[in-house]
């Protein structure tokens, strides 16, 4: 697949993000800690797509770890969500590791 088509399913990926991070109430409703699992499972999959889209690990996690910080900001106005610091940390987490699965050619 080009970089062009990895950056179609990146915007995507990050499209659906933002609508379920759109959604009143608990995402998922796991308990914690299992929650900050699924938000590095989340952004491994972000940063998985954004390596492959920009060719470089680095740059990728910078990209995850904004959205994930811009991501925790809109939260914090959705109804029975909240901005929390431990999940953008999650994200970063996740998005490292997803970065480094997705760097090759």
């Amino acid at each position: 697949m080009t970089r062009r088509g990895w950056a179609a399913l990146a915007l995507l990926y990050m499209a659906g993000i933002f609508w379920l991070s759109a959604q009143p109430g608990p995402a998922v409703g796991l308990p914690h800690p299992w929650d900050k699992l699924a938000h590095a499972a989340e952004y491994a999959g972000l940063g998985f797509l954004l390596a492959r889209a920009t060719g470089a690990p680095a740059p990728a996690w910078l990209l995850a770890v904004l959205y994930g910080a811009g991501d925790e900001f809109h939260q914090a106005f959705v109804p029975g969500r909240e901005a929390s610091p431990l999940d953008w940390l999650a994200d970063a987490l996740g998005a490292l590791l997803g970065a480094a699965l997705g760097r090759g050619s």
